[in-house]
Parts: structure tokens; sequence; C-alpha cells
């Protein structure tokens, strides 16, 4: 990887740079600034200059750069504060040849800047340095550590001369550079080393440029890695030469396939040494990233504007993007993701509770071993949020010990929290027998992330590498008002809301729906959850089915929101078909979520399912059901039974009657009269409408009989 220029660096965004000098009087700072913008030495200065710029193209960043000259009188103290605390950076000035304002940087200026709160990069420039005593000569060096140690502020220093014209422009320069390509928010000068958030940069980008996921950056990637950084192409001999110097440096930073993530690191905290801040800074504003070194806000909307009646859907260049992400783990036919996502990472310098999203990716694979159990569990012992694919191929019972390793053992060596490790999503989706997610179900996830919080299925597509345009991930759907008047949905998703009383089987409805064997013990569902998966529909069309469980005791919670059907595909209402209590609640559910759409607008299609047909079912059950459903308009109950494994297709049912929404719609009783009186109501006022259009034209015609009767006499 071969550093680009500072001309081929991306300035943050900004499109000025304002410089404050500041300094005791007669240090030199007026003709500092004068010699660098007009390139010669000044005969006579003012006191105070007036704002000077320089052009965009005076330096290579091509950003215009503002200089702001200051007193140090007393009189002017406030105004030398005010312009402080607009400084972008501040340039120090002490004169070579008086030692006592080199002092006073320490004792005066630098906690001048502390208390003002002045937060910017400060260069300390020794102007002046035509007029040092030849016999005072000393070492900038070790004169100025022990002030940088104390002042961490401090971005460099360098001395001048204004009158010889020595290292005056590199002032400005530095300053530039300072707030261009700032030190601090990537490397630790006590330390030396790159830090924890810019590693976790790095590896990222490391990991969107290793295609192949072979653990290292080969000639092509490192190439395309270049040209996408630099808009230029490396030669094979600077490919040969960027590997020589890190494999010198550092042996374990290449290997066979090419640089290695730690070689990748080494370069750039090697760039960082030499002073070549702006290549790391290129690579990580071209990958996205701020001065904080997050994820411009500009790449994650904050919200999706829609209806509440409209949801999110990933567009198919979204999903075939996903697939390909999956694909690069494929081996024989057999994929096995136990962990995959964005965590949120609990790490910064000053606020440990600091949340910063980055992509990992943690991937096994069935077979034979591809690194030692020992070695891997070691590496992560070291770094077990290591943003890097672990690929490690084993026999099954090596690999679910390995598993369960790392479920004991998660809280300790992973400092994060999954999107998928919680709810609503860590049990939403099915799974393999080891914890794994195959395609669908890996899909599934990201369909429930999208409908549920498309910002944060943006977020995570963009940190996994979505390059393309936010509006080719996503696609908001069609209003529900208007699928019901073209009696057709156009959704790839659809969310159907599960009621029913306790023990009526809507849990094992959700976990058949994921593939899960029945069980006989019963755990009561006290809160919302989610279950989703892919249906083969009609047509060989596939559809995702998002079942979201309301628990009956929060029922009259969930339906005090006006809009709370407003994001409902369809509503099913289970019920125990032995049972005629459970039936009796379970259509008294039914009339209260139909009541409540029926006046909320948003009316949405039901069905019901007759769980545990496998037991004989209650007197009166085929009358009851077959009443109801005449009364309300809607098809008679789907029996079914989780137990036997008999289905009857239920959750192809459900997609079909979410395609149809003007059909399967209940009507209360309620709701009948309301029709009823608004028909009559509007046939009143046809009638009123009807009569008073003919008493006008009786008018007009008698208007004009009058007219012609007139004209006639």
């Amino acid at each position: 990887m071969a550093g680009g220029s500072a001309g081929n660096a991306i300035s943050g965004g900004r499109t000025n740079v304002r410089v404050v000098v500041a300094g005791d009087l007669g240090t030199g700072k007026s003709s500092l600034i004068v010699t660098a913008a007009a390139e010669t030495f000044p005969g006579n200065v003012p006191p105070v200059l007036p704002p000077t710029l320089l052009p965009a193209d005076f330096y290579p960043d091509r950003v215009p750069l503002t200089i702001i000259d200051t007193s140090s009188s007393l009189e002017n103290r406030g105004k030398l504060a005010e312009e402080l605390r607009r400084a972008d950076a501040v340039v120090l000035t002490y004169a070579c040849d008086q030692p006592a304002t080199l002092d006073r940087l320490s004792t005066f200026w630098l906690p001048e800047l502390r208390r003002l709160e002045v937060k910017v990069p400060v260069i300390v420039v020794g102007c002046k340095l035509d007029l040092r005593d030849e016999q005072q000569q000393l070492n900038l060096e070790q004169v100025m550590s022990p002030i940088m140690q104390q002042f961490r502020e401090i971005e460099t220093c360098i001395e001048c001369s204004a009158f010889n014209q020595i290292q005056v422009p590199e002032v400005f320069y530095y300053a530039q550079k300072a707030v261009l390509h700032p030190t601090a928010p990537l490397f630790d000068q006590e330390t030396q080393t790159l830090k924890s958030r810019c590693v976790r940069a790095l590896k990222r980008i490391f990991i969107l440029c290793d295609h192949d996921r072979d653990g290292a950056l080969s000639d092509a990637e490192l190439n395309d890695f270049q040209v996408k950084c630099f808009n230029a192409p490396l030669q094979p001999s600077e490919i040969m030469g960027v590997k020589k110097v890190v494999q010198e440096k550092l042996p374990e930073g290449v290997n066979d396939h090419g640089l290695t993530l730690t070689g990748f690191l080494f370069l750039h905290a090697l760039f960082i040494e030499k002073g070549r801040l702006e290549t790391t800074w290129t690579v990580l504003r071209k990958f996205g990233y701020d001065n904080d070194i997050k994820l411009r806000d500009n790449l994650l909307p904050a919200s999706f504007k829609r209806a509440p009646d409209q949801s999110v859907e990933l567009t198919n260049d979204a999903v075939e993007f996903l697939k390909g992400i999956f694909f690069l783990f494929d081996i024989d036919g057999v994929c096995n993701i136990l962990c995959f996502g964005l965590c949120n990472c609990h790490y910064g310098e000053d606020d440990p509770f600091e949340v910063q999203k980055e992509a990992w990716m943690i991937i096994f694979f069935e077979g034979s071993l591809y690194f030692k159990l020992p070695s891997v569990l070691r590496s992560y012992k070291i770094q077990f949020n290591l943003t890097y694919s672990i690929l490690i191929r084993m026999e099954p019972y090596d690999l679910l010990s390995l598993t369960i390793f790392f479920q004991l053992h998660q809280k300790d060596y992973f400092p994060c929290t999954f999107p998928w490790g919680e709810a609503p999503y860590a049990d939403a989706a099915e799974k393999t027998a080891l914890g794994g997610l195959l395609l669908d179900g890996f899909l599934s996830e990201w369909a429930l992330m999208t409908l549920l919080d498309p910002a944060c299925s943006l977020a995570n597509l963009t940190y996994i590498g979505y390059a393309g345009d936010p509006a080719s991930a996503f696609r908001v759907t069609r209003r529900r008002r208007l699928d019901r008047k073209k009696q057709q949905s156009e959704r790839n998703v659809f969310q159907c809301f599960v009621f029913g009383p306790k023990y009526a089987g809507k849990s094992a409805l959700l976990n058949s729906h994921l593939g899960r064997p029945f069980s006989d013990n019963y755990i009561p569902t006290t809160d919302e959850c989610y279950a989703v998966n892919v249906v083969d529909h009609i047509g060989g069309a596939k559809k995702t089915l998002v079942l979201r469980e309301i628990p009956e005791v929060g029922v009259g919670t969930f339906l005090s929101n006006k809009e709370s059907l407003a994001a409902c595909d369809i509503a099913v209402f289970v019920h125990d078909s032995s049972d005629e209590n459970s039936w009796k609640r379970a259509t008294e559910l039914l009339v209260e979520v139909a009541s409540h759409g029926e006046e909320s607008g948003f009316e949405v299609p039901c069905l019901i399912i007759a769980a545990k047909d496998d037991l004989d079912p209650y007197p009166m059950a085929i009358q009851n059901s077959t009443r109801v459903s005449q009364d309300m308009g809607i098809e008679a109950p789907i029996p079914v039974s989780m137990k036997l494994g008999d289905f009857n297709n239920v959750f192809r049912k459900i997609i079909s009657a979410a395609e149809h929404p003007h059909l399967s719609i209940p009507e209360t009783e309620a709701g009948r009269n309301r029709k009823q009186y608004h028909r009559l109501v509007n046939r009143s006022l046809m009638f009123v409408s009807v009569g008073a259009a003919v008493a006008i034209v009786g008018l007009a015609a008698y208007r004009v009989y009058i007219a012609r009767k007139n004209t006639s006499s």
C-alpha cells in the first residue's frame, strides 16, 4: 500500500481553516504572517494585522486558510479570548533570542488555553531564528519534550526565520494539517501506538478489502484498495517494496497470501510516525469516517419518512449483496454462521460507555480443522473483539465444544452486544442444531431488522461494505389503504399479529414457523416476541412472514394506541379447539381488534386458527365457528396440530390473505350499524342535493319564462 500525497487526501469536508496566532509582544507574530502571505520580509508592519487569507491553492490540500493576528496587551484580552475560542488551530510564538518568551508558553499561554477551554491543535513556533546567539544553541527536541509531555494538545514544534524566510510556509502548513489530519484521534503519543478506535476502523476496512476472506490482502486486493483510496494503481515493484518494508520490521505482517491484518495496522502506524497522517485519514474518509472516526451522519440517516401503514423492505440489490456476503463463507454447500453482525462495543479514551459500532464476523464451518483450537482461544484471550473472520474447520463434536465455550464465556471476552443477540432478534429466526443461521434465517433476520429499525439496518449494511446509494437498498411500500383499493399487496415482507388466550398455542405456532420441534412444556409469554422465516408461496415465489405474538395480558395496553394496527398486514386469532372457553376468549379478542380497526381506520384481514386439532373438539365447535365466520364475514377457522406436525399450509394461507387486503376483514355489529348510518346519511344528503338541484333548475326555467313573456309583450 503506497501512501497518497496530501493532494489526494480528503479534507474531511472542510471549506476553510481558521488559525489564530498568539504569543508575547515582540515575538514576531505579525512578521511571520506577512512573510507567509507575501513571501517577502516586511519593512514595517502594524501592531495587529487584519485577517489574512491564504488561497486554496497555497497548500496541497486545497483548503483556504484564514490567519488571525492577535494583540497580547491587557486591554485586548477579551478580543484575544474570543478569537482563540473560534480557532481551528492555534500557533503560539516565542522569540528564539528571548528565552523568557519560551518559558511563558508553559507558565501562561498553554494554561490560558486550557482555562478558556480551547481544545484545538497547538503549533509551537520559535521565531527570529536568525537572531539567536550562536553561543546559545539548543536542542529543540530536548527543550520541548517535557512541555509536550505536560501539554498533549501541542501537535508539533518548529523554529523559523521570517527575515531569512526559513521554514515560514511550513508553520501554517503544519497548522492546517493538524486540523485536516489530526493526530489525536489516531495515535497515542505516550504509548506510541494506534488508538483503539482507529484500530477498529482499520480492521473493518481490512475486512471489506479482503474479498476472498483468506486473512490477507493479495496483490490484486492491495491494488484495488490503492485505486479506491488514492485513485492511482500500484506497480508490481511498489507492492513488492511495501511488503518488503513490512516483512523486515514485522515478519508476521506478510504471509504467502499477502499483507496480513497485523501488517496492515503496522503500515498505518508507520505512516503516522513518519508524519504522513494524511495517508491514514484519506483511507478512513474514503470508507466513510469523520474526524471522530465514526461513520458520517450523512451515511446513516436517522429515520425513514413513511406513513404509519407503510413499511420498509430490502430491495433485490441489497438482498443480492447479503447473499454474496453469506456465500463468501460457503464451503461445499454447508455454512453455519454462529455469530454475524455489528456489535456495539463500549470503548473510548474519554468515555468508557461511548458506543461505537464496528463490523465483525466470526464464522464457523463444519469439516476439518483450519486452525488448532488452542491458538484460536489464545488469540481471543489476547483480544477477543478482533474484528476479523476466524475460519475454523473441525469435526462437529469439536465445533460443538467450541460453541459451548463461546456461549459460556461470551460476557468475559465480548465487551459488546449483538443486534441479533438481544430481543427482538435473539430467537426470531430458524437456526441449525448448532445455533447457526442458514441463508433463509440470515436473510430473515435482516428483513426483520429492516422492518423494525430501517436506520439500524442501513447502518449495518454500510459497516459490512454496502457501497451503493441507500435508495438502492431500501424501498418504502405502498400504503395499505391503497393496497385495499388496488385489491392486491406488492409487499415481500408481511407482518402478522398473533392474538389468543393463554394455553391456546400461540408460541407453538411461532416455534413451528421456525422449524422447532413441538414441546409439551408450557412457558407463558409475558412480552411480545417475533418469529420470522421465508415461506415458499404459490408459483415458486418466496415471501417473508413475520409473526408477532401479542400476549393476552398486554392486548388492552397494545390497543390503547390508535396506530397500533397500522403496521399489521394480517391478524390471526389462535384458540384451543378442544376448549370452549378458549374459543370464547379468542372471539372476544377478534371483536376487540376488529372494533379498533374500524374506529382507527386501520382495518386488517383476520384469520382464525383452531390449534390442537389432535384433541377432540368441544361440543358445538363447528356450529359456533361457522356462525362467527358468517356473522363477521371471514373465512372458517384453519385447523392445525403443531404436535402432529399438521400445519395445513397455515403460513401460506396467512400470506395469501395478506396479499389480498380487501378480503377477510371482519365486520362487527357496531361497524355494520355505523356503516348503515353513514349510508342513510349519504342517501339523505343525496336526496337533499337532488331536490336542491331540481329547485335551482325550476327557478332558472321560471326566470327564462318571465323574461320571454316580458319581451313578447
